[in-house]
């Protein structure tokens, strides 16, 4: 028999979606049948003219919770908690879970929630934030989850362009040595509104409790839990939706600008994430899935909380981080103790955790044999981390994957459990360093030119392998994928689908070389013009990298008389470096010009203490950028972004660019001024 390819996967699932994708929504519980998988609409006149499994009604709470309990699976552990910001653990079967989901539903429907309305969801990463997702998609309630820790000013945005009948949110979050004020943060946002829900129902922590109103709608979790218990007003069933109807909006947050609303539905979804935790993972029913995100991001609602229990696995609620909660065995610990299978973090996580454990003799501490493999997201994974840890969870898969809050599931990756149209297992595809993998089934992956304009409109031409261009995916997009924006169809046309007519825009460059593998090599905002050539920075990162004494790296255009834009480094070294600084600048720009070649006009390697990074642990390049345009919080031009993990780095990174004489000129090297010194004043 011939043994299939993850390419010969992709294809089939291109050529017939309605053969390839119910083999994976037949795995659910629909309460009324749907009659294809896609429906396209040949009269209409929308560039997304086709509808995933149109006509079926199911319940995403149902397929999460009650199917498993009905199945015999009541006993097995749901959610493993654990919090060493709090020092508590907890473990909640699907039958306790069920209960819990059943009183939080009952409390929601108590306030007069019903099918079609929202709710916003402001939690800490406690099981409670889990059930109130749960408890909305039960009722067939939109919710939208808002990331613990946004400023009021962000989270008055969400909740004027969503308009929740009800807010779940907890009296605060954690951070090292730290207590986040979510409530009070949450009656400012608010008080700055004109959008005021009736009720707001808060989770109280011993740890930090806050002061509950009354008289402003405040209600205690607690107490409205046990109402409903006592009453027996529990919402024992469930209320079937149309496929496409919305479960959730997540908003992805920019540096400027108003959020937008990804609109995700709940039969495509659901089927999607299930065909996901199958094919990327090999996840079987029964595993334990360590997704080290926050439920606030997509990454959470899929791998923390919808995938492993649609696939009737356990999932673990990590309320910590990589390092610091106590070590940097943080991690290991959690698999070792909890038998983790399949582990999805961040290469940023990764790279703080090598920083200060260079030779991995914390994480030789730990068995961490129950591992089948470690999944990457969030930023680029360079080859050294990615062959540091294959080495620490001995020699299991590495798989990096690409994916976006629009596409809500990989749209790349090195499937570890897929399985072809004859039910044979497909052989996984080798790991690539610097790739992201394969396209995954259902995404129509390709690389296209500028768009040129025509007689007829604009005119787009794929590239041939190995040329840098345009990542874009051909339409339609699979199931999980966005299908508009919340309220806001002209935003949706104008932000995705009108660059590359009939394709979406991602929004990130790069290559799929000659044996189909996809490397994102930057966002488009981020190539550079040098000397008339286009040179991606995630080029020119990759081989920085590389170097043994750098520990992260970001690379960003400055402007240059001569060239019009040259590359410029900045580094940051792992912890205990012994090479003279000098040294490793003149190497790593030895690498940039030996690699890349002289094209790449490579001369400035600058090392600095630390990157401005996302709390998910994306580095700010934007915010960078601004910086040495000359914005800066003094002259309040500087945007703060909201997602922000320390504010403090940014007047940090402000003081050694004008050091540097970075900010506002052509990249010479500046002397030492005033600006420095007042800027240093305030550190």
């Amino acid at each position: 028999m011939e043994q299939y390819s993850q390419s010969q996967v992709l294809q089939a699932s291109l050529r017939d979606p309605d053969q390839y994708w119910h083999s994976f929504a037949s795995q659910l519980h629909w309460d009324k049948p749907y009659t294809k998988a896609l429906t396209v609409d040949p009269m209409s006149s929308s560039p997304v003219a086709y509808t995933w499994f149109k006509d079926g009604y199911l319940n995403t709470c149902y397929n999460a919770v009650d199917r498993h309990v009905l199945s015999g699976r009541g006993n097995q552990v749901a959610i493993y908690y654990d919090s060493p910001l709090s020092n508590e653990k907890r473990q909640i079967t699907y039958l306790e879970l069920l209960d819990q989901v059943q009183t939080c539903a009952g409390v929601i429907a108590s306030h007069g929630v019903q099918k079609g309305d929202m709710v916003l969801i402001y939690m800490p990463m406690v099981p409670e934030a889990l059930v109130s997702m749960l408890a909305c998609a039960r009722l067939g309630v939109t919710h939208s989850v808002v990331f613990g820790g946004f400023a009021p000013l962000e989270v008055q945005k969400r909740i004027q362009d969503s308009k929740p009948k009800l807010i779940i949110s907890g009296s605060c979050g954690l951070e090292i040595n730290k207590i986040v004020p979510y409530k009070e943060m949450m009656d400012k946002a608010i008080d700055m509104g004109t959008h005021k829900p009736a009720h707001r129902i808060i989770f109280q922590r011993d740890v930090g409790r806050a002061v509950l109103d009354p008289a402003r709608g405040d209600l205690d979790w607690h107490s409205e839990m046990q109402r409903i218990h006592r009453a027996r007003k529990q919402f024992r069933g469930c209320v079937p939706v149309e496929s496409r109807h919305p479960l959730y909006i997540l908003y992805t947050s920019g540096t400027t600008g108003l959020p937008k609303g990804v609109v995700r539905d709940n039969g495509g979804h659901a089927t999607q994430t299930l065909a996901t935790m199958e094919n990327l993972f090999g996840a079987r029913p029964g595993d334990v899935i360590f997704c080290a995100s926050d439920v606030g991001w997509v990454v959470g609602h899929s791998f923390i909380c919808y995938g492993p229990l649609l696939h009737g696995c356990s999932t673990v609620l990590y309320e910590g981080k990589p390092v610091g909660t106590p070590d940097a065995g943080a991690f290991f610990r959690i698999i070792q103790e909890y038998k983790v299978s399949t582990w999805f973090t961040a290469p940023t996580a990764l790279r703080a955790i090598r920083r200060v454990d260079p030779e991995a003799k914390v994480s030789a501490q730990y068995d961490l044999s129950s591992l089948t493999g470690l999944y990457l997201a969030g930023e680029r994974s360079d080859a050294g981390t990615i062959a540091h840890f294959s080495k620490v969870i001995g020699g299991k898969p590495v798989v990096d994957n690409y994916w976006s809050t629009e596409s809500g599931s990989p749209i790349t990756g090195a499937c570890q459990g897929l399985y072809d149209a004859r039910g044979a297992k497909v052989k996984p595809i080798g790991i690539r360093h610097g790739s992201a993998g394969m396209a995954m089934p259902g995404y129509d992956v390709r690389v296209l030119a500028e768009p040129e304009e025509s007689a007829t409109g604009l005119k787009v031409k794929e590239l041939e392998p190995s040329t840098f261009g345009n990542i874009v995916i051909k339409l339609p997009l699979p199931p999980t994928a966005l299908t508009s924006l919340y309220k806001n169809a002209a935003g949706f046309q104008k932000s995705y689908l009108t660059r590359f007519p009939g394709y979406f825009d991602t929004g990130d460059a790069g290559i799929i070389d000659e044996d189909g593998y996809v490397h994102v090599m930057s966002r488009t905002d981020d190539i550079m013009q040098v000397a008339g050539h286009r040179l991606s920075t995630g080029s020119v990162e990759q081989i920085l990298s590389e170097h043994p004494a750098i520990s992260e790296c970001c690379v960003v255009p400055l402007s240059d008389k001569l060239k019009g834009q040259v590359p410029m480094g900045l580094v940051v070294l792992k912890l205990g470096i012994t090479e003279k600084e000098e040294d490793i600048i003149k190497e790593t720009i030895h690498m940039v010009r030996h690699n890349l070649g002289a094209i790449a006009n490579y001369n400035q390697t600058h090392i600095i203490r630390r990157l401005p990074k996302t709390r998910s642990g994306k580095i700010l390049r934007r915010t960078i950028r601004d910086i040495i345009a000359g914005k800066s919080l003094e002259n309040q031009q500087l945007v703060v972004p909201a997602t922000i993990e320390d504010a403090s780095v940014l007047t940090e990174l402000e003081v050694t660019m004008t050091e540097l004489g970075l900010v506002g000129n052509d990249g010479e090297a500046g002397k030492l001024d005033d600006t420095v010194k007042e800027l240093k004043a305030k550190l």
